[in-house]
């Protein structure tokens, strides 16, 4: 049996390994966070490849995996490759709209049962229930992404119609699509952006969720003993879209 003492040495190791990674510090909250959001995205125009390459090492950091590739296009063609590998067969996706494009054809067309989440909510608890179903049975979950933090290699999205949380939540599989206009170098940036959502009143969705996704699934028992997939998807990929997907 582990004594207290042990236990606790053991979490002081674990802390130990990863020193200066929460820095015990509060941002301020902005003023102006639509302009300040505004500001982010006019910086980033110049120095985007070197935000997403903190991105993908720090995802991949945390088991991600990271795809990079020039257009929307070659997307399916990439979500093919790993359902095979997989000896996958059911995707889910989020609606064309909330996704950027239409990807359910070109899916269809490499073999794929598609199942594309519907742009409006369900209207009732039976519907709702025959979707979270068809996403509970699905082997991969194609989304989109509302931003990208490269500091923790991690995705945020926001649930509404089209978008539930499901998808990226109950397959074993996540893959999500993103390019430049996601990006962000921090959390605080991120909250700038939470914070002109909020006030503002234009969120990407009007879901009552907002997940921040960081690598697969994982959880510790008392004897940090590390378990993937408990809680939501074993794996994580990150699809990098270097032109933009939104015209």
């Amino acid at each position: 049996m582990t004594t207290r003492a042990e236990f606790l040495e053991r979490i002081r190791e674990q802390v130990r390994m990863s020193p200066g990674r929460s820095p015990a510090s509060s941002a301020r909250r902005p003023q102006h966070p639509a302009a300040e959001a505004e500001t982010i995205r006019r910086e980033l125009v110049e120095r985007w490849p070197e935000t997403l390459e903190a991105f993908r090492r720090e995802f991949e950091g945390v088991a991600g995996v990271f795809h990079r590739t020039a257009s929307i296009d070659v997307v399916p063609a990439i979500v093919a490759r790993i359902a095979h590998e997989r000896q996958a067969r059911e995707v889910v996706t989020w609606h064309s709209a909330a996704l950027g494009a239409d990807l359910a054809p070109a899916l269809g067309a490499c073999g794929l049962d598609v199942h594309p989440m519907p742009a409006a909510e369900p209207s009732g608890g039976a519907e709702r229930e025959r979707l979270r179903t068809l996403a509970a049975r699905a082997d991969l979950g194609l989304t989109g992404v509302d931003l990208a933090i490269a500091e923790t290699g991690t995705l945020v999205l926001v649930s509404g119609a089209g978008r539930p949380r499901s998808t990226s939540l109950l397959p074993p599989c996540h893959i999500a699509v993103f390019d430049r206009t996601a990006l962000v170098e921090s959390l605080r940036q991120a909250g700038v952006f939470l914070e002109a959502w909020h006030r503002d009143g234009r969120p990407p969705a009007g879901g009552s969720a907002i997940n921040f996704i960081t690598g697969p699934s994982r959880t510790a028992d008392i004897e940090l003993t590390l378990t993937r997939g408990v809680h939501g998807p074993k794996e994580v990929h990150a699809i990098f879209v270097e032109q933009p997907i939104r015209g």
